[in-house]
């Protein structure tokens, strides 16, 4: 072992030690001075190092189609170089290209390139494999040497993160900056049987079911009574705790479950657990078993109903521990029964996203009375109630970024503009309005080989680009992961949702027609 990885271990506790553990909660206590001076002062000296690793399970990140240029996704922060005394410090797997990073410069306003770039500072692990981003940076101390001596003054610096778990809390500790996100020990609010207990404590209708469940005798315990208490039920849904973005669900369908009496129906649906219908498609009993086994999970009834709709959330609770709400949205799904996420438009729809939003904030008090800090979403399913409004179902909160973080930060950041609560709309400094369809899965084998030098050249052909004076136009991300997987993503800024969605149908049918294809977009506007 080298004499700096030695100096580095002796100077920094154990990982989950309780040396640890007392220095990360003297870190956090930083927060709401930081919160104070950097909020009164966009001129004030500062750092924000981000490190976007997804640092979760492993077999259900791999999941997911080039997960590792999800990484990508929180570029949007190197808008905060609009700031003048900012630096960022970013890091990743493996190293961005140029142009990307070029692509999110030049979308700063009225900061010349060459300013920002001298407050940038790029690191990188060389590193493709699936393990989390956060403990290949812990693994690598020259490179974490190369992060400290980075920070100017760990008084005024502080970490951004994808998701909160214990190697970013460790992390934190040693490079002695506190970590503006839920403390991991408080993690298992956000797991599927976390959220259910959330909901109870928060007084939201959510679906009936059983939570902290583990072993198949405990899924078909809990399928046999909701049965029992409503036998109507056609079916049912199973989740593991950490599920990702709707792949850890399976669906159990009660057609053939006859028994007369309660045990005869509990080993009817025994028998039939391997035949559960899961959405990832790779998935399989054996393994889905195994991985409820080790992380838990609940059944829950599936909300049935027709012209279902699934709005989400957004909130946040600052560092001076205030819940906020921040935006709602109408998710874009899919998969075999429509719980796979997509996509995103925003705002929600008139008709229930103050509703929504308020459900959103109920939830969001609790988790801050326990201590949470950060962004997360709580998403709904909602089914018309046969009178002209609507019922919401709670079914989970993403207690991390997600899906629509980082569209909503990118309209926020492009246009300085805000949430309006009283609404649920964004306006500009101009008091416009403005909206979005995005999506991270635009995806076709045609595409593969382009490379982001490509896009960018269509898109400036076909003048696609976001477009500061009018404040309108497509912002790109996930392009490290076009050439190999042939997959994008797009946030597509207008000035209504019919303009936001029109952009997107013009800018997937000009890649089409790039490269050979007459197709029309994909299904926009999927529901579950």
């Amino acid at each position: 072992m080298s004499a700096n990885k030695l100096s580095s271990l002796r100077l920094t506790p154990a990982p989950e030690s309780v040396e640890e553990l007392a220095a990360f909660a003297k870190l956090q206590a930083r927060l709401p001075q930081l919160f104070h001076s950097v909020g009164g002062d966009e001129r004030s000296e500062h750092t924000v190092v981000v490190v976007p690793s997804l640092s979760m399970d492993p077999r259900e990140l791999a999941k997911v189609s080039g997960v590792h240029h999800y990484e990508e996704r929180l570029l949007f922060y190197l808008m905060l170089l609009r700031h003048p005394r900012t630096r960022v410090i970013f890091v990743t797997s493996q190293q961005l290209s140029p142009t990307v990073v070029d692509y999110y410069l030049h979308l700063l306003a009225g900061v010349p390139s060459s300013h920002a770039r001298k407050r940038l500072l790029l690191l990188d692990c060389a590193d493709a494999s699936n393990k989390p981003l956060t403990e290949k940076i812990l693994a690598r101390p020259r490179l974490m040497q190369r992060m400290r001596a980075a920070i100017p003054s760990t008084q005024s610096a502080h970490l951004v993160i994808f998701n909160s778990s214990p190697l970013e809390r460790t992390l934190a500790v040693q490079l002695g900056i506190p970590l503006y996100a839920n403390d991991p020990a408080l993690q298992d609010l956000g797991t599927k049987s976390g959220c259910r207990e959330v909901f109870r404590e928060a007084g939201v209708n959510f679906p009936d079911g059983f939570e902290n469940l583990h072993t198949a005798d405990d899924i078909a315990e809990g399928l046999a009574a909701l049965k029992t208490d409503k036998p109507g039920m056609v079916r049912a849904v199973v989740k593991l705790n950490d599920g990702f973005s709707g792949e850890g669900n399976a669906l159990f369908y009660f057609g053939g479950v006859d028994g007369t009496t309660h045990a005869e129906r509990k080993q009817q649906i025994r028998d039939r657990l391997p035949n559960l219908r899961f959405e990832a498609p790779a998935e399989h009993w054996a393994s889905f078993e195994e991985k409820y086994q080790q992380m838990g999970g609940v059944v829950e009834e599936f909300v049935e109903g027709d012209n279902k709709r699934s709005p989400s959330s957004q909130c946040r609770v600052n560092a001076i521990g205030q819940p906020q709400s921040i935006s709602t949205h109408d998710q874009v799904l899919g998969g075999p029964s429509g719980q796979v996420f997509l996509g995103c438009t925003f705002p929600a729809d008139s008709s229930y996203r103050l509703e929504v939003q308020e459900a959103g904030l109920q939830v969001a008090r609790v988790l801050a009375s326990k201590g949470v800090i950060g962004r997360f979403a709580t998403d709904f399913v909602s089914v018309p109630d046969g009178a002209g409004g609507w019922v919401h179902h709670a079914i989970e909160v993403n207690l991390r970024k997600g899906g629509t973080t980082h569209p909503f930060l990118t309209l926020r950041f492009l246009t300085d503009g805000s949430y309006d609560q009283e609404t649920g709309e964004f306006r500009t400094q101009t008091g416009a309005p403005k909206y979005y369809f995005a999506s991270d899965t635009l995806q076709n084998d045609a595409y593969r080989g382009l490379l982001p030098e490509d896009l960018i050249d269509i898109a400036v052909y076909h003048k696609l680009h976001f477009h500061g004076p009018t404040e309108r136009g497509i912002v790109f991300h996930l392009m490290g992961a076009l050439s190999e997987f042939g997959k994008l993503g797009l946030v597509c800024i207008g000035d209504n949702l019919q303009q936001a969605r029109f952009l997107y149908r013009k800018g997937v049918s000009t890649l089409n027609r790039e490269v050979g294809l007459e197709t029309a977009p994909p299904g926009e506007t999927t529901t579950r």
